[in-house]
C-alpha cells in the first residue's frame, strides 16, 4: 500500500511525499529492486538526490545498474571527493561499454582533481577538432592555471552555438577570477547577449555566475554534453536525467538547467521546465535567454495570458529598453501572431541604445522571420539584409537570407553561395547543412545533396523538414524505399499541412505539387 503511496504522490508532483513513501519502502524491503528501480527515478526526477543514490547501490549491488546510472555514482564520487571509489566507477563505465567513450575525459579530470597523473596525457594523444576530448582540454588548461588558456579554449569554441557560448562564459568567469581581465576578454568578444552581459560584468571587476571552478564543473559539462548528444539520437529521457545530475554536480551552471528545462518540454512536462530555470539567478549572463526560454514554457504549458501579460507589463513600463520589446516579439511569437511579433521587433530597433543586451543584428533576424512568418517576404528579405550588413559573418542570418532566395526561386545562385557561407562558418549545424542540401538539390546535384542531406539528419534525426528533404532527395534518384522511410521519420513529428503532404508522399511518391521549398 505504501508503494502505491509513493507511485501516486510521485505521479501527483507531490515530490516530498512520494521520497518519504519510497524511503520507507525501502526500510521494510530494503532489496526489493522494482521498487529501488522506481525510488531511483524518483529521486532524480524530483533532486532526491540521498534517495536516488541508495536506490542505485542497491541495483549496483543486484548487478541491475543502468550504465546511465552509472555516471551518478561517478558524480557522487567527485561530490565527495573520493578519489578511490571514482576510479573504480570508472573503471565499471568501461566494462559497462554504453558510455566507455567519455571514459578519456573522466580519466582526465579524476588525474586533475587527485593530482595523481597527467590531466591532458588521460585524454589520448589523438583529439580530433570538435569531440569531447577538444572541449576538455581546453577546459583542463582554464582549470591547471594555463597561460594559453584562454587561448586554448577559443579555439575549441569556434563555432557559433549556445554550448560554445556557454563554455566561453564560464572559462571567462574564471580567467577573471584569477586576475586574467585581459583574456577574459579576449574570449567574450561578440554580442550574443550572454557575452555582453559577462563582459559586463568582468569591466565592472565583478564575479560571473557560472564560472568554471575546476572538476566538478568538468565533470558537469561532460555530462551535459552527453545529455544533449542523446537527445539528439532521440534519447530525451535518458538525456534529462544526466542534466539533472549536471545541475545536482554544479549547480551554480545554467547550462543544466537550461538543457534540463528544454528536454522537459520536449517530454511535454513544461511546468517542470519552468521550475528548472527558477535555479538560474537574475544576474547570470544567460538571464535574458532564460526569460525567453520561461515565456515559451509558459505558453506552451497553457499560460498564454501570463506570458503575453508579463512580456507586455515589461515592454511598456516607463525605462523600457530593446531588450523588453524583442521578449514580448518573442513572447507573440510563440503565439503565432507574427505580423505583431514584427511590430514588437520595429519597437525594439527603435529602442536600441549602445547597452542593450541584444545587438541590432539580432532584432532585425528576429523582425525578419517574423515577416517572413507573417506572408510578407519582400518586407522579410529587407529586414535580413539589413542583419546581413550589420553581421556579415553570421551563420544564422546567412542561412535564412539564402534559404529565403532559394525557396522563393528568386537568386538560386546567391542563395546558394550564402548558404555556403553559412556553412563555412557552421559546419556542424544540421539547418545550415540542410540548407546547403536543398540548394545542390534545387540546381540538380542530387547525390552531392544526399551526402549533405543525410549528415544533417543524423545531426537532426527528428527534424521534420530536413527528413522530408531527404526523402525528396531519395526519391528523385529511384532509392524509394529510402524516400519512404525518411518520409516516415519526418511524419512523426509534422502536424498540420506538413503531415497532409508528407501522407501522399508516402502514399503516392514525389510529385512537383508536393515538393517542399
Amino acid at each position: 500500500m505504501r508503494y502505491l503511496e509513493a507511485r501516486a504522490a510521485a505521479a501527483a508532483g507531490a515530490d516530498e511525499r512520494a521520497s518519504a513513501a519510497f524511503a520507507e519502502v525501502l526500510d521494510a524491503s530494503p532489496d526489493n529492486q522494482i521498487v529501488a528501480a522506481q525510488a531511483l527515478d524518483h529521486g532524480v526526477a524530483a533532486g532526491d538526490w540521498p534517495l536516488a543514490l541508495r536506490a542505485a547501490r542497491i541495483l549496483e549491488n543486484a548487478g541491475q545498474l543502468r550504465p546511465d546510472i552509472r555516471l551518478l555514482l561517478v558524480a557522487d564520487a567527485f561530490k565527495r571527493r573520493d578519489w578511490a571509489t571514482a576510479r573504480r566507477q570508472i573503471d565499471v563505465v568501461v566494462s559497462d561499454r554504453v558510455f566507455a567513450f567519455a571514459v578519456p575525459v573522466l580519466r582526465a579530470w579524476l588525474a586533475f582533481a587527485s593530482r595523481r597523473g597527467d590531466p591532458i596525457a588521460a585524454l589520448g594523444t589523438e583529439i580530433p577538432p570538435g569531440g569531447y576530448a577538444e572541449e576538455h582540454r581546453a577546459l583542463l588548461a582554464v582549470a591547471m592555471g594555463r597561460r594559453d588558456a584562454g587561448q586554448v579554449l577559443a579555439a575549441a569554441t569556434g563555432a557559433q552555438s549556445l554550448r560554445a557560448i556557454h563554455l566561453r562564459v564560464a572559462g571567462a568567469g574564471a580567467l577573471a577570477a584569477r586576475g586574467d581581465r585581459a583574456g577574459a576578454l579576449a574570449l567574450l568578444q561578440g554580442d550574443e547577449p550572454p557575452l555582453v552581459a559577462a563582459r559586463a560584468l568582468v569591466e565592472a571587476r565583478r564575479p560571473v555566475p557560472g564560472s568554471f571552478e575546476g572538476a566538478n564543473s568538468g565533470l558537469a559539462e561532460l555530462l551535459v554534453r552527453i545529455a544533449l548528444d542523446l537527445d539528439a539520437r532521440g534519447l530525451t529521457s535518458i538525456g534529462l536525467g544526466l542534466s539533472r545530475v549536471a545541475g545536482w554536480v554544479d549547480p551554480a551552471s545554467s547550462e543544466p538547467w537550461m538543457v534540463a528545462s528544454e528536454l522537459l518540454a520536449k517530454l511535454d512536462m513544461p511546468d517542470k521546465g519552468i521550475a528548472a530555470l527558477g535555479h538560474v539567478s537574475d544576474d547570470d549572463p544567460f538571464a535574458f535567454a532564460v526569460s525567453g526560454q520561461r515565456a515559451r514554457l509558459l505558453v506552451a504549458a497553457g499560460e498564454t495570458e501570463q506570458a503575453l501579460g508579463l512580456a507586455r507589463a515589461r515592454a511598456e513600463a516607463p525605462g523600457a529598453g530593446a531588450d523588453d520589446w524583442v521578449r514580448l516579439g518573442d513572447v507573440l511569437m510563440a503565439l503565432d501572431r507574427p505580423a505583431e511579433a514584427a511590430r514588437a521587433f520595429a519597437r525594439a530597433l527603435e529602442a536600441h541604445g549602445g547597452q542593450d543586451r541584444v545587438a541590432e543584428w539580432q532584432i532585425l533576424f528576429a523582425q525578419g522571420g517574423a515577416l517572413d512568418r507573417a506572408g510578407d517576404w519582400p518586407a522579410a528579405r529587407a529586414a535580413l539584409e539589413r542583419a546581413s550588413r550589420a553581421a556579415p559573418n553570421q551563420p544564422l542570418v546567412l542561412n535564412y537570407l539564402g534559404y529565403g532566395l532559394l525557396i522563393h526561386h528568386e537568386d538560386l545562385a546567391e542563395g546558394e553561395r550564402l548558404v555556403r557561407e553559412a556553412h563555412r562558418l557552421a559546419p556542424d549545424n544540421p539547418a545550415i547543412t540542410d540548407s546547403l542540401g536543398w540548394a545542390l538539390y534545387l540546381k540538380g546535384d542530387r547525390q552531392g545533396a544526399i551526402a549533405l542531406l543525410e549528415t544533417a539528419a543524423r545531426g537532426a534525426p527528428a527534424d521534420v523538414e530536413i527528413n522530408e528533404h531527404l526523402g525528396d532527395a531519395y526519391y528523385s534518384v529511384g532509392r524509394r524505399i529510402e524516400a519512404r522511410f525518411a518520409w516516415r521519420a519526418a511524419r512523426v513529428y509534422a502536424e498540420g499541412e506538413d503531415a497532409t503532404r508528407i501522407d501522399a508522399k508516402i502514399a503516392n511518391g514525389l510529385r512537383m505539387a508536393s515538393v517542399i521549398p
